[in-house]
């Protein structure tokens, strides 16, 4: 074959992927710029009915990929070239991997003919991300007697993507050189425009736990668990409701909503030993993910309760091993069907104490809020929750913006939170901020600590002109006030502590943003902040709060201290 026709058989591939991509619902593709990718890229840019962003750094490209992918739960393609470009992968493919994201990494590769021999840009790619990915494949350079598979290995990186659990694929694609050129004509998809494959996935049946369940509940002292992943929150609390259970709800499980059985402040509540003694459930109903609160999984941990665990993906969501029953079906549905079972519910004064304690806690951290003129972290946090228009996605990163939107934020219906908990990095944070930007294509915020933004700045490349209505709010404290929190700032000498976990910057991050084109300013009220944070604001911006980490810490035992008065120590 001809270097000529080599290359037209390459172009036909790159074209047929792309193709059944689409035909699957995929709508959006990030590539990093490169060489040996071009058959694919190509391939990409010419296909109308996706989106392609561009992005220099591929780590920030992984992260947009995984930001789309996790708003809109379709998976999104991401594409570099060969060599060390595609390890920068490996960040959001782990990320997406362990809060099963769905996401189709694309690799370029060298032919096998220039591995081994010293060729730049070759190193062993195969299986580079490990365990990580749900699907590995890597079918050599395209070949004209193996077209009659292109259609199966891009529909089944999509399926595979799904899951369950879903998750990242890995292709690993080797291209020869010429590699610009046109494709030729394509081999026939499905008639019906469908993909090539596709894939029922049956849930477990409903009733499988639920006589079992409803004999253990009825009548016992429970709480509802909600983290992210937990279904849908009218079923969330229509369970509640009949049991008359508490719902201790994180802001991504999207139950915290006002209802009778929300309880926003749990952390906050549960450090209060006599409430947390006087308290103690039963039983717990543990929905999605676990939330961040370390209080929290340590109370539940000490009770003694039966734990049930439910999850649609057979996924162990369980670091302190106290499920004694995991329930693998739709939380949503599931909530729905063991409230309609009539099992019993428990005394009034159960979730009574428990609205008691989230009122006077809330009263609290507003009395503590207020007696601090300007923004704190822990009131950045809740004027954000509050200031941000219904319909408005917000991102929170990890470490402490996570925390303080859990402890603190406010209870609201009309606000989806995502947030990057799968592995808890910080790393990629305002790269998945633009991801679900662009991909719910509405008002999205993004709360990120300083170190987290600085570890991604080169999220910013890119975003001046990309259209997108993102806020992004920098608490600045110059360096990592999480540690501020930890045992390390008692037990360390404080130069050392310094070195090693405050970790100061010292930078002006407003010049930082505007260096790459993007509006920046800093704001000290909630008056400010809600402004800078207002739906349609001339695209993508960045707001800082300039806070001090000591002063941080203080605010933080001043708000237990005064939940901790607030709250009756009475047993129910």
């Amino acid at each position: 074959m001809s270097t000529s026709e080599a290359a037209r058989v390459q172009a036909s591939f790159a074209a047929v992927l792309v193709d059944e991509w689409v035909r699957a619902g995929v709508a959006h593709a990030v590539v990093a710029p490169g060489s040996r990718s071009a058959p694919l890229a190509l391939a990409l840019a010419a296909e109308h009915r996706l989106q392609v962003h561009v992005r220099l750094d591929e780590r920030s490209a992984g992260f947009l990929a995984l930001g789309i992918a996790k708003a809109t739960e379709v998976p999104a393609v991401v594409l570099t070239t060969s060599g060390t470009a595609a390890v920068e992968l490996h960040p959001a493919v782990v990320e997406a991997s362990y809060a099963r994201v769905p996401l189709i990494v694309c690799t370029a590769d060298r032919p096998p003919e220039l591995h081994g021999v010293g060729a730049p840009q070759s190193i062993d790619q195969a299986h580079l991300y490990g365990r990580a990915v749900r699907w590995f494949f890597e079918p050599g350079p395209p070949e004209e007697l193996a077209a009659s598979s292109w259609r199966s290995t891009a529909s089944r990186a999509v399926a595979e993507a799904l899951g369950p659990p879903p998750g990242p694929v890995h292709l690993n694609l080797a291209f020869r050189e010429p590699l610009v050129a046109e494709p030729g004509p394509l081999p026939p998809g499905r008639d019906d425009g469908h993909p090539w494959h596709r894939r029922s996935l049956p849930r477990a049946p409903l009733d499988g736990a639920l006589d079992e369940v409803a004999e253990v509940v009825a009548a016992r002292r429970g709480v509802v668990v909600a983290g992210a992943g937990a279904g849908d929150p009218e079923a969330v609390h229509a369970l509640a409701a009949a049991l008359r259970w508490p719902v201790l709800a994180d802001p991504p499980s999207g139950a915290r909503l006002p209802r009778p059985a929300t309880v926003a402040a749990f952390d906050a509540v549960l450090r209060h030993r006599p409430f947390a003694e006087h308290h103690r459930p039963e039983v717990v109903v543990r929905l999605g993910a676990p939330p961040a609160s370390r209080v929290l999984g340590e109370w539940l941990a000490s009770t003694g309760a039966t734990e049930v665990l439910v999850d649609p993906h057979r996924s162990w969501l369980d670091p302190g091993r106290g499920a004694a029953l995991t329930v693998v079906t739709d939380p949503g549905p599931w909530c729905q069907a063991l409230a309609a079972t009539g099992a019993a519910p428990i005394e009034a004064s159960w979730s009574q104490g428990w609205t008691e304690a989230e009122t006077g806690a809330q009263l609290a951290i507003d009395a503590v809020l207020d007696r601090h003129p300007g923004l704190t972290e822990p009131g950045a946090a809740r004027a954000l929750s509050v200031a941000l228009d219904p319909g408005t996605t917000l991102v929170v990163s990890s470490s402490m913006p996570v925390r303080d939107l859990e402890w603190y934020g406010g209870v609201r219906s009309g606000l989806r939170v995502l947030a990057n908990r799968g592995a808890n990095g910080i790393d990629g944070v305002v790269s998945t901020a633009a991801g679900v930007a662009a991909g719910t294509g509405g008002a999205t915020a993004l709360l990120v600590g300083d170190l987290a933004f600085l570890y991604d700045v080169n999220g910013l490349l890119g975003l001046a002109g990309a259209g997108l209505d993102l806020a992004i709010v920098v608490l600045d404290n110059d360096g990592g006030g999480i540690f501020s929190l930890l045992p390390q700032a008692e037990q360390v000498a404080p130069h050392r502590f310094e070195q090693l976990f405050g970790t100061p910057h010292g930078l002006d991050l407003v010049a930082v943003a505007r260096a790459y084109g993007i509006a920046a300013t800093r704001v000290d009220d909630a008056h400010g902040l809600g402004a800078a944070v207002a739906p349609g604001g001339g695209g993508a911006r960045m707001v800082v709060v300039t806070t001090d980490r000591s002063s941080n810490a203080a605010l933080h035992r001043e708000i237990h201290a005064e939940v901790a008065a607030a709250l009756p120590s009475s047993r129910p």
